[in-house]
């Protein structure tokens, strides 16, 4: 919970995020923790191959660990999971713990709409910055760029990134 003024406290509520396209959302107990593990292992494999670093026991196991339903939101088509997202609520942020989206559903738009939803739905109303990280190199970086989050600094192994309420410009587009 973060202190938004004297007497109000706001949490990441994950659940108020509008299902992008002609998708459903699913939180909390609904959702299925290792199917979710197993996408985030599809999803970042082309990254960590390319990086070297690709282990998938050790993803999976990564994200299940600190897996909190209550942050999570996924999104289907169907009965196929399309994507999903995480997102904590810290002291003075809210920060995207994790994007994915499944290969065949990349490049569609998925997961600018979700980005966007988050920004407008949970970040704004609060006045709250956004961080996240991504593997340096990775295309992630690129696309968290044009959804209009700036990168702040890098530990050679992720990039650190940044989007506040207030960056956008005086005709309300992002960026």
């Amino acid at each position: 919970m973060v202190r938004i003024s004297p007497g109000l406290m706001v949490k990441a509520d994950v659940t108020r995020l509008s299902p992008p396209r002609d998708l459903r959302v699913v939180t909390g107990t609904a959702l299925d923790p290792l199917e979710l593990a197993e996408l985030r292992a599809e999803a970042m494999r082309p990254s960590l191959e390319a990086a070297g670093r690709f282990d998938p026991d050790r993803v999976r196991r990564r994200f299940l660990d600190h897996f909190d339903a209550e942050a999570t939101a996924a999104f289907y088509t169907g009965p196929d999971l399309a994507g999903f997202i995480v997102v904590r609520q810290m002291p003075d942020h809210l920060y995207l713990d994790h994007l994915y989206i499944a290969p065949d559903q990349q490049g569609a738009g998925l997961g600018a709409q979700i980005i966007r939803s988050v920004q407008e739905q949970m970040a704004e109303p609060t006045g709250q910055e956004i961080r996240l990280i991504a593997l340096t190199g990775s295309p992630a970086g690129r696309f968290y760029q044009r959804a209009g989050f700036e990168r702040t600094g890098s530990d050679g192994i992720d990039d650190s990134y940044s989007w506040h309420p207030m960056s956008r410009d005086s005709r309300g587009n992002l960026g």
